[in-house]
């Protein structure tokens, strides 16, 4: 079970992705979460930094498409001005929403990778639906209600994980 919540890879932020290197994987789409991931929980629209990560990713020749667990008007009102694909009410960590976003992008899961910033949901579903993972650090120190009791057990977890060798990022 632990090894699940294991990411492939650990960047700060999704700025630090390397994109011409998962381009030269064969990576061909990438599945961001929204919320803690590419903005604040609460920041309604993109920042211009972005925007611009955005524009790099297409000029990589990748796919994009936002997969959260948060409601359609949050996700729709975040990605429409910037015109990337999502997926909203995800119920991440199951796969479907996952799998189908790989589907509208019209790659298969091994050409995907998916980006997100908490262990269970994002890091959970993606390895269960057989995706590359990448963890990022949550873009603010506050949460909404609901992710508050997620970050206090992912702590933990990456805790216990570091103790044993599992993972060798800096906090």
């Amino acid at each position: 079970m632990l090894k699940s919540l294991l990411p492939n890879d650990y960047v700060k932020t999704v700025h630090d992705i390397p994109l011409e290197e998962l381009k030269q994987q064969g990576i061909k789409g990438i599945i961001t979460d929204l919320d803690n991931t590419l903005v604040e929980w609460d920041r309604p629209e993109a920042t211009p930094e972005v925007k611009e990560w955005f524009q790099q990713v297409k000029d990589a020749g990748m796919k994009l498409t936002i997969v959260s667990n948060n409601s359609e008007k949050r996700v729709r009102s975040f990605a429409a001005p910037v015109q990337v694909n999502f997926i909203h009410s995800a119920k991440k960590p199951m796969t479907k929403a996952f799998v189908e976003a790989c589907k509208q992008m019209n790659i298969s899961v091994s050409e995907a990778v998916v980006v997100g910033d908490q262990i269970f949901t994002d890091v959970l579903g993606g390895n269960r639906a057989n995706i590359h993972t990448i963890l990022v650090v949550p873009v603010t120190d506050t949460d909404g209600v609901f992710t508050r009791f997620n970050r206090r057990m992912e702590r933990y977890v990456l805790s216990w994980m570091r103790k044993k060798g599992m993972i060798h990022w800096e906090e």
